[in-house]
């Protein structure tokens, strides 16, 4: 059986149009379509990592490289203050089941999150 595409396959394979803001040899940058604060960008790895808790010991130069985009992109674009956000499961708000780091940024970020 073959599994259909996550949407972010599909923009990373250019086949449905995104706003590519960054990318690398193993990530992709894009705007989020329901941004959540001024600044709501999503920084996902090209390889398919379905989520967090699925990663494992081959993946640490994957979850690197997806720290060093999101803070690289940061640096590039002169923001300085921002949140990192992963989601788990969907209860924890996760929707296309693909590892992607959310950036937001430009507003205050009150705590407890959620």
């Amino acid at each position: 059986m073959v599994k259909d595409k996550t949407i972010f396959e599909k923009i990373i394979d250019r086949e449905v149009p995104a706003e590519i803001l960054m990318e690398t040899d193993d990530a992709i940058v894009l705007r989020d379509i329901n941004p959540q604060a001024p600044i709501h960008v999503l920084v996902i790895p090209k390889r398919k990592i379905e989520h967090i808790s699925s990663i494992n010991s081959g993946d640490a130069k994957v979850a690197a490289n997806l720290l060093l985009t999101a803070t690289t992109f940061a640096k590039k674009n002169g923001i300085a203050s921002y949140r990192l956000v992963i989601n788990n499961g969907s209860l924890a708000g996760e929707t296309v089941h693909h590892l992607h780091i959310h950036l937001l940024s430009g507003r205050e970020m009150g705590w407890p999150p959620g």
